[in-house]
This record gives C-alpha cells, sequence and structure tokens, in this order.
C-alpha cells in the first residue's frame, strides 16, 4: 500500500498529467506580475479557455489571476499556482520572492505549485530558502513542485551553459521538487545528458519568441527525442496569432499523436 504522502501527491501528478503518459505541455501565464497584461486581443479567462480545450495539460498562473477562470476549464486542464514574482521595472528583476503560499493554491484548487530560482542572482540565498520552504510544505500537504530553475545573475556569463543547467537542475531535484523547468541547453545531445542526470522530470522552457512555427514545433519534437519529459511554453503560445491551434500541435509533438486541426472548440455552452 502507498505511503499517504506518495499517494496524495501521486494523485495530484496525475491530474498534472492529462494525457497518462509522463508528459507534460505546460503553459506558463504569470507573465503578467512580471510585465503587465498578457491577454490583449481576448480576456485571460478566454484564453485558458482556448488552451484547456487544445491539449494543454496545465497553465501556471498567479492567485488572483486564478480567483477569476472559469472553474469547469479545469475539467480540461490543470491548475498551477505560481508563488513567486518580481517586476521587470524593480531595481534588480532578477530577485524573486515569495507572494503566496501552498496553502493559498490549495484553497484554490490547485494541482500543483511553481517556484521561480535565478541562481548567481544577488538574492540567490533567499530564493534556494524559499524554494526549501515551499518544497518542505508541499511535503506536507501533498503537492507537486514544479521548479523554474535559471541561471540569472552579476556572475552568470552564459546562462545555456549545460554544466550549469545541469547544476541547477540538480540542485531543483536535491531540494525536494517534483518536475524542473530549465532552459534548453543547445543541442539535443546535450539536452539528452542533463536529463540523464536528473533524477526527477525535466521541462524545458520554452525561450525567446520564434516566428516560425515550423521550427518551434521541430524544436518541441527534438526536446521530446532527447528524453524531456515535456515544454513549458509561454510567449510562444499566448502571443500566436491563434493560441489554441498552436498548443495542439505542441501538445501532439509532446504527447506523440497525430494533432486535430482546425482546434476542438471550447464552448461550455452546447447542449
Amino acid at each position: 500500500m502507498p505511503h499517504q504522502s506518495a499517494l496524495g501527491s501521486g494523485i495530484r501528478l496525475e491530474r498534472l498529467n492529462t494525457g497518462g503518459d509522463g508528459r507534460f505541455m505546460i503553459v506558463p501565464l504569470d507573465h503578467s506580475v512580471s510585465d503587465g497584461p498578457i491577454a490583449v486581443e481576448t480576456s485571460l479567462d478566454e484564453l485558458v479557455g482556448e488552451l484547456a480545450g487544445n491539449g494543454v495539460d496545465g497553465i501556471v498562473v498567479h492567485k488572483g489571476t486564478a480567483r477569476h477562470l472559469d472553474p469547469r476549464w479545469f475539467a480540461q486542464t490543470s491548475l498551477i499556482v505560481h508563488l513567486s514574482a518580481s517586476t521587470a521595472h524593480a531595481p534588480d528583476p532578477n530577485a524573486k520572492y515569495l507572494v503566496a503560499s501552498v496553502e493559498d493554491a490549495l484553497r484554490l484548487g490547485a494541482d500543483a505549485v511553481s517556484v521561480h530560482v535565478n541562481i548567481g542572482s544577488a538574492t540567490e540565498r533567499e530564493q534556494v530558502s524559499d524554494l526549501a520552504r515551499v518544497a518542505e510544505a508541499c511535503d506536507r500537504w501533498n503537492v507537486p513542485l514544479l521548479a523554474m530553475m535559471y541561471a540569472r545573475g552579476p556572475l552568470v556569463e552564459n546562462p545555456f551553459d549545460p554544466v550549469l543547467l545541469r547544476h541547477v537542475a540538480t540542485l531543483a531535484a536535491d531540494l525536494g521538487a517534483d518536475i524542473v523547468k530549465v532552459p534548453h541547453p543547445g543541442t539535443e545531445e546535450l539536452m539528452a545528458e542533463l536529463v540523464s542526470r536528473c533524477p526527477i522530470p525535466v521541462v524545458v522552457a520554452g525561450g525567446p519568441l520564434r516566428s516560425d512555427t515550423g521550427e518551434l514545433l521541430e524544436h518541441v519534437a527534438s526536446t521530446m527525442r532527447a528524453g524531456a519529459a515535456g515544454v513549458a511554453m509561454g510567449r510562444n503560445v499566448f502571443q500566436a496569432p491563434r493560441p489554441g491551434v498552436l498548443a495542439r500541435q505542441i501538445a501532439a509533438r509532446v504527447h506523440e499523436r497525430p494533432a486535430i486541426i482546425p482546434a476542438l472548440s471550447t464552448s461550455l455552452s452546447a447542449g
């Protein structure tokens, strides 16, 4: 019989893994705290509905945003509440700090939480400590933790250095994360090496905005061939002309199943 803690977090991980194959297509929508509104052509609720109906396994939002979303969307996707913040206008935008708790996320019905850590930043000590405290709370409440790990700071010469990325991924695992998100190190071979040395599932950050859809989809396919557990793509999805269509195409490559185009309807009012 599984340990209660393992059972509790396992149930929530299964909700996050909507494809049932141990792979994840996640869309972070937490950028609004850092950079301002992200849904300029439609409401954020409509955007989430479009993504939920097109194969996205989970979305990442802040606690206040979650309160304004139609709960019916989460019959089709999972809710990940982001606990970290900073704005682009701060003296040090890399100085992330906690603005919510695991308990806040649970009250909202979250399936998981996420924390952002910038290794090499001037406030690395506080951020690593925050990650450890959140991991302890996640263990207490049986909540999966997604650690978003980056190398950003005054002494970081190359944030895509594969040795450095292996370090930040391992750090997340060492401190208790269940899934780690890191930037792509550059090649399929380097990605495969990173994955092979990390004891927890690795999802790859979307990176800079790409205008070529074919190039983006091949990047996703290559990432999956290297053994990654999935991708976490924000701006490349929500800034696309048709976010739902692109999300379905990405999900098809993550879960290795044919994409159905045009996108499925997201209407919940039919009938």
